[in-house]
Formats: C-alpha cells, structure tokens, sequence
C-alpha cells in the first residue's frame, strides 16, 4: 500500500448544545483524527471516537493517543500491509483498545479504496445509495410538535433514551403525543435481574426493541428477557466483536444487533459481524458516537451494506457540531443520507478548519 507517514491530530469540535454525561456535560468533544499517507500524496482518513473519560467503555481520548503511538503505529510500521483486511490480524498482539484500532485501520481503508479509485462503499460490497437515519426523542413541553417535525422529515424510527423506574411514563408521554409513532427504547445497561418483571410489562407497547438493558457481557441476563418478551432486544456495548455477535445469537441473548465500528474494533470487524447475523437471520443497525464527519462517512459505507435494514443512529453535521471538518457537510434528506460516492470515504476534509480545532499533533514516518 506504500504508506509512507501516519499523522496522529488532536481534536476539539465546539458543541451546539451540552452532550450530558453520567459525569457532566461537554461543551467541545475531543477526537482524534488519524491520517495516513502514501508517496503518491493521497491521504486516508480515520477517526478514534473515545470520550475523554471511560463512561462507555474503558477507553479514553488519552489512552487512545498513547496505544496508538505508542503500540499500534510501531507494529503497523514493523508489519507492512498490501490490504486493510490484513491489520486485524497484526493489531491482535494488542490486547482490547478497539477504538483505537478502529481510528487507524480507518485511515487505512480510506487511503486504500481512494488508491484504487473507487468508493469504500463499494469496495466492502455496499449496495445502498441512501441509508436511513433514525431520530432520538427528548421529552419536553413540546413534545408533539418536535415529533410532527420529525416525522415531516422523513424519521422512520424513534429513539427514547429512558431512566429506571420511570420507563412506562416516558413511554406513555410519547404515545399519547403520536399513539403509532415507532419507538425503541435505550436501556443503556442501567438494569439488572430484579427488573426482569418490570421490563417484561413493557411487551404491551409494542416497541421495535429495547436495546441493551442490562450490563455490557451480561449474556445471560439479556438471554432470559428475551426468552420472556415478545419485544426484540438490541445488543449495543456487549458485543466488542466478531467472537462476541456469535455468542450473543447462539445464547438467543438478543434479535438485533448494533454495530458501531469503533466498538468492535474497525471495519472489518463490523462487516464480520454484518455478514454473520446477514447468515443468521439476525438484522443489524449502525451506532453512532457523537462523531465528525469523517467517523460519520466511514458509518454510511458500513450501512449501505445489505444487512442494515434498520434505520441507524446517523446523523448530519450539524446535529452536534457548529462546524464539522469535512465539506460539504452532511446533510439529512427526507429521513435519510446519502451514501458518498466519491473516492475513499467519498468526502473531502476541511483541511483549513481541521487545522484550526487541532491541539497536539504527532507524526510517524513508516518508509
């Protein structure tokens, strides 16, 4: 592939509206963009999508810079590589840390598709031009004129993170504002067995699944719920990988699956897992991390794949953002997005403003 140079960049995207955590709020999202370079002056673009502290996963911002400096890039410059699908198997001396693998072998599949001149879309067999994106609900005083925005937009499904013990009326709020509405609700691990009845009594809604309500890695606890309900449950943060989306269909421990590349470790992972629940019966949709738009392209080639019948946690730039880093920005469409055709991630990056939100950059030459 002839990379000669990764360049690893800093970044903080100035948010429009507080993203609340369990810790607090963040009012800029740091990010790390990766680049990679070839001799012929293309350059592959990838995203490490780690908070700055571990709330979703054990990774950070920090410890991303650090594995990736430090560990991956050495061992990908030891190892070179005629195609992506080859970095897994030599990141796998590197235990766990998958977004950070998933930020480099991003600018790597980038780098390789705009190398032979084609989409990355299409080069991982994707067969949509436009992937649905799904809205998240707030409830608030106006609930029913955010949903009717929503729905003239084109939103085909609904999203309501809810709080424990309050599920059936945050439910009922939204039901009583649009009664056909489809919704699904986020459980985001915060159950555990003794809610198994009160989770069960939310079969009556006919909700379109209940994503992750207990902790990640509890495969058993999400297998008897699901035994129990009518209503498909979603796995989100239990699966960190190929070997994880196999136990969690063979255990009957979920009917859908969330894939996000930065959680299972990078593309090639997510397509594993696409192409083994395509084989299984099992419908998947992709996840999205409050990202930029670079991260964001590289989820629209993942959901063009056949398998992605559900519409995803996809969003345009300016959802988060006051200003994204590609251009032109990417812009929701009657419920939808459109899948980038051009080269690569099919989209270019604002060089002018990425330089200007980078706070620490750091540069590796490989040949």
């Amino acid at each position: 592939m002839n990379i000669e140079k990764i360049i690893l960049k800093k970044i903080e995207l100035k948010m429009k509206h507080p993203f609340r955590t369990k810790r607090g709020s963040l009012t800029a999202r740091p990010l790390i963009i990766v680049e990679a370079h070839d001799r012929s002056g293309l350059t592959g673009y990838g995203e490490v999508t780690a908070f700055p502290e571990p709330f979703y996963t054990y990774e950070t911002t920090d410890t991303a810079w650090h594995i990736l400096k430090d560990f991956l890039i050495p061992l990908f410059a030891e190892n070179p590589l005629s195609h992506p699908g080859q970095f897994q198997e030599i990141a796998a001396s590197v235990q766990g840390h998958p977004m950070a693998k998933a930020g480099l072998e991003g600018a790597v599949w980038d780098l390789y598709a705009k190398q032979k001149e084609t989409s990355l879309s299409s080069l991982i067999g994707g067969t949509r031009k436009m992937v649905q994106a799904g809205a998240v609900l707030s409830l608030s005083d106006h609930l029913e004129e955010d949903i009717t925005e929503l729905q003239m937009e084109g939103f085909e499904r609904y999203k309501l993170k809810i709080i424990k013990g309050k599920e059936q009326e945050m439910i009922e709020s939204v039901r009583a504002a649009s009664p056909d509405l489809p919704i699904m609700i986020d459980g985001n691990g915060q159950y555990d067995e003794t809610d198994m009845e009160n989770l069960t009594a939310l079969d009556r809604y006919g909700l379109l699944m209940i994503e992750q309500p207990f902790r990640s890695g509890d495969f058993h606890l999400h297998q008897q719920l699901q035994k129990r309900m009518q209503t498909s449950i979603c796995l989100d943060e239990s699966v960190t990988s190929y070997q994880d989306a196999v136990q969690a269909v063979g255990l009957g421990s979920c009917r859908i699956i969330n894939v996000k590349i930065s959680r299972v470790g990078g593309l090639a992972a997510a397509k594993e897992i696409h192409d083994f629940c395509a084989a299984s019966g099992v419908p998947v949709w992709c996840g999205g991390m409050v990202e930029s738009g670079i991260s964001k392209a590289h989820n629209l080639a993942l959901a063009s794949l056949p398998n992605f019948t559900i519409p995803g946690d996809l969003s345009g730039s300016t959802r988060y953002f006051e200003a994204d880093i590609v251009k032109p920005p990417l812009k929701v469409q009657k419920g939808a997005l459109p899948v980038p055709q051009g080269h690569g991630i099919g989209i270019e990056v604002d060089e002018e403003k990425l330089a200007e939100v980078t706070q620490q950059s750091s540069t590796h030459t490989l040949s």
